[in-house]
């Protein structure tokens, strides 16, 4: 293994939080560990000085403790979950599904939340100088400046967030299934491709810089969260949320929506349904309208009516084709 890029990056510090656990070749595995659950950061080193990672974490918070390690452009492609990361200069970012972040890991250590308790993504890092001359070297077709990328897209050090932009990510899809016997071909060939499409993004056309929420409203709205998905039998209106806790009813909405990605109401009754066809698969002994009653439902029809809605059959169609496929 050439060793320059994990030497760097175990010299800048993942944290005392962050272990390797395997290694072979140009492959490293990560383990971070929190009380709340644990992630897995798979590396691979696709040039020198380059390195792409996929991050799958199952968690509800964590702290990171990463230090900058002369990154000149970082590129962070969220594929499932969500993520919210309060920095120590006091800024908060969210990402869902679809989105991307680009900066320079300046300001990285910090706090990270998962609000639904799972992220899937995937991180592209170039080191400074490194990178720029192993991709001159190894793609001498390829022009492009690093530099000038990372002042595009982070002249003020700060991150810059892009949701739902159709050909990154269709690159980002490719590179999830990437044909295992020619995986780092695959991986180089592809970043070439990303870097290229980077370099034609209009920012003034396509920038969505997500709106920072006080830490207080936030913590607020995660307590919401945590009364409502443990009180599933229980139905709260906005207004006694609002007035529970202190925050103002469209306040509530729209931070609620920011951090779990649905209206409230949307969200839980989702939650609960979900919640449900766990329940239908491991306690069979129960009939329907006992799981209806253990949801706040009184009535099996409209326990039934909603559970379609969200899982898209009938609670009866849902327990025996579960069961039969078993």
């Amino acid at each position: 293994m050439r060793p320059e890029l994990f030497e760097m990056l175990d010299k800048a510090g993942f944290g005392s939080n962050v272990h390797q656990v395997a290694a072979e070749g140009e492959c490293r595995v990560l383990r971070l560990e929190d009380n709340t659950g644990e992630g897995f950061m798979t590396m691979y080193r696709v040039f020198s000085g380059v390195y792409l990672m996929f991050n799958d974490f199952h968690l509800r918070t964590c702290t990171s403790e990463y230090q900058n390690a002369d990154t000149v452009l970082c590129i962070d492609h969220c594929r499932e979950g969500r993520i919210e990361h309060e920095n120590l200069i006091g800024n908060r970012y969210y990402m869902e599904s679809g989105d991307l972040r680009i900066d320079r890991r300046v300001h990285h250590e910090g706090q990270v939340y998962l609000p639904l308790s799972h992220y899937h993504g995937m991180t592209i890092g170039f080191i400074k100088d490194i990178a720029g001359e192993s991709l001159a070297r190894e793609l001498s077709w390829l022009t492009v400046d690093l530099e000038a990328l990372g002042q595009k897209f982070c002249p003020d050090e700060k991150e810059f967030l892009l949701r739902e932009n159709e050909p990154l990510n269709t690159i980002f899809s490719q590179l999830y299934h990437a044909p295992k016997e020619k995986r780092i071909d695959y991986y180089k060939l592809k970043i070439a491709e990303l870097l290229i499409i980077l370099g034609t993004v209009d920012i003034s056309a396509v920038e969505e810089r997500r709106q920072y929420f006080p830490a207080k409203q936030t913590e607020k709205i995660e307590k919401i969260h945590t009364l409502i998905t443990s009180r599933l039998d229980k139905n709260y209106t906005v207004e006694e949320l609002s007035k529970r806790f202190d925050i103002p009813s469209a306040t509530l909405r729209k931070i609620f929506k920011a951090v779990y990605g649905s209206p409230i109401y949307q969200y839980i009754k989702s939650y609960r349904m979900k919640a449900a066809a766990a329940l239908l698969i491991s306690e069979t002994e129960l009939n329907i309208s006992e799981i209806a009653e253990r949801f706040g439902y009184d009535n099996a029809s409209k326990f039934s009516a909603a559970f379609r809605a969200v899982m898209g059959m009938s609670p009866q169609e849902y327990r025996s084709r579960t069961s039969s496929s078993e």
